[in-house]
């Protein structure tokens, strides 16, 4: 049952977003307006280490009056590659520059009301460079384990969706090397249901 757009009209715009109206027709033959928010894409990293630890840092979203444990994420800029400037942004945002970076997956965190497109990569590695140039970004940068990932969304200490998004992925994408040596040479099933409990060493 798809959705016609007849039309989009502007309400308001700058150079971060784009406010609109459509007249949408439903599959039912019915028209409303329906408000939606057009942005450029966001790139963001999860980058960890040797440790089987993540970077991430803690800030304030002062929309929903919170704190939250992310992972380093901005705004591609005109003429810019997703990659680079998810690269860009770990660097500015946690003091950090990541060793190579290889596509993880793409998020569409908000699609009943944004059509924002966030560009997620995986790296294994990065080396301290300096204080984050964007220190206004974080409360503080830290080196959590990835086993613990559980507990902080459980805590309600990790809320942003793309960081969920990304965070678990990467839990598991790490499955079937993951756990004794007895427990990697099972076979993988990719028609089974995973549990986060299935997990060897995640606590939680």
């Amino acid at each position: 049952m798809r959705w016609q757009v007849h039309s989009e009209k502007t309400l308001y715009a700058d150079a971060w977003l784009d406010v609109r109206v459509a007249d949408v027709e439903l599959p039912d033959g019915r028209h409303l307006d329906h408000r939606l928010v057009r942005t450029a894409p966001g790139a963001a990293a999860v980058v960890t280490d040797e440790r089987e630890r993540v970077l991430l840092i803690w800030r304030h979203r002062f929309i929903t009056d919170s704190w939250g444990w992310e992972i380093p994420m901005g705004a591609v800029e005109e003429g810019e590659m997703p990659q680079a400037a998810a690269a860009r942004e770990v660097e500015e945002e946690t003091g950090w520059r990541p060793g190579p970076l290889r596509p993880l997956l793409t998020v569409q965190p908000s699609s009943g009301i944004s059509d924002s497109l966030h560009y997620v990569y995986r790296g294994e590695s990065a080396t301290y460079v300096g204080p984050p140039s964007d220190a206004w970004e974080a409360e503080r940068v830290a080196w959590l384990p990835l086993s613990g990932i559980r507990k902080l969304i459980d805590n309600g200490e990790i809320v942003c969706g793309t960081a969920l998004s990304a965070l678990l992925y990467v839990l598991l994408d790490r499955l079937p090397s993951m756990g004794t040596a007895a427990d990697r040479t099972m076979p993988f099933d990719p028609t089974r249901p995973i549990l986060l409990r299935d997990i060897p060493g995640l606590d939680l």
